[in-house]
């Protein structure tokens, strides 16, 4: 796994995650499929404004999903990429490459008056109104106390194994930018993830099967740390997107039968605990020994 990065340097890391990559047998008369284990050194980076604006821009468009357009993703990523010291990017290849994933967290009260973060503000509180769970969200946000936002995503292939090391980082950042008096004092984290469900393909006609569908569609995190922080959360609920019409299910199937429906999801946790729900993360979701 990797280990904390030092703050005045790059910090590269590596950590080996053994990734099940189903290779499937050429030959279709064979009733086994063959399974290979691939050993991926994944590298642990700070941000750097030269190289990662596209690959984050990237990332979050895939997190804020048919939102993201109506959110100022460019200042977005601006803001994260000039955090040197706080935060991680994962990548595979050099640190030259886009990142694979990426986590952060900004200072919503430091940023509130920069336009990106305005309308991003202005965009969760909206979302949290939609939803009496997350009315501490609103309360929380209309106060302008400093709230650290997780803003974290990761390809859909990539192992869940690399965020208890991305989080931990993280908090050690904030730790070693609070003493030395950087704005990183924060009264609590606000996670922005996203979940899913599945729905009934539009491409099957038979109403029965739709019916079925919705009738038994549990939810779904597209992060798995989700669960376990939301255990350690002071709210957390899902919302739906303000472009949810524009979303095709059909695009993001899940099965052969079924669609995939995204929606929003948010996750509140006192700073006071953030750490316990860290560990909790590693406990987890770390491979055995």
């Amino acid at each position: 796994m990797a280990k904390k990065r030092a703050r005045e340097a790059d910090g590269l890391q590596d950590a080996a995650v053994d990734s099940n990559v189903d290779k499937m047998d050429e030959d279709d008369s064979s009733d086994d499929d063959d399974f290979d284990i691939v050993n991926v050194d994944f590298e642990w980076f700070n941000f750097d404004p030269d190289i990662d604006f596209h690959g984050v821009k990237t990332l979050l468009r895939q997190l804020f999903d048919v939102d993201s357009q109506l959110l100022d993703l460019s200042g977005l990523t601006d803001l994260i990429v000039e955090q040197r010291t706080i935060g991680s990017t994962v990548k595979v290849d050099d640190k030259a490459s886009d990142a694979y994933a990426f986590l952060t967290a900004l200072n919503l009260a430091e940023h509130a008056e920069k336009k990106p973060v305005a309308e991003l503000l202005l965009y969760l509180a909206e979302k949290a109104k939609s939803n009496d769970a997350l009315s501490p969200v609103s309360d929380l946000l209309a106060s302008r106390a400093h709230v650290g936002l997780i803003l974290s995503e990761r390809l859909i292939n990539m192992p869940s194994e690399i965020a208890p090391p991305m989080y931990s980082m993280l908090a050690d950042e904030v730790e070693a930018a609070v003493e030395d008096k950087e704005p990183y004092e924060f009264s609590h984290y606000l996670i922005v993830s996203k979940t899913y469900n599945e729905v009934a393909s539009n491409l099957d006609q038979s109403e029965r099967k739709k019916k079925k569908a919705k009738d038994e569609s549990p939810l779904f995190y597209f992060h798995p740390e989700d669960e376990v922080l939301q255990k350690h959360a002071v709210a957390y609920g899902g919302f739906q997107y303000s472009k949810d019409e524009e979303s095709v299910a059909d695009s993001k199937r899940a099965f052969q039968e079924m669609g995939v429906k995204s929606s929003g999801f948010m996750i509140l946790i006192e700073a006071g605990k953030f750490r316990v729900a860290v560990k909790a993360i590693g406990d987890y979701m770390s491979p055995s020994a």
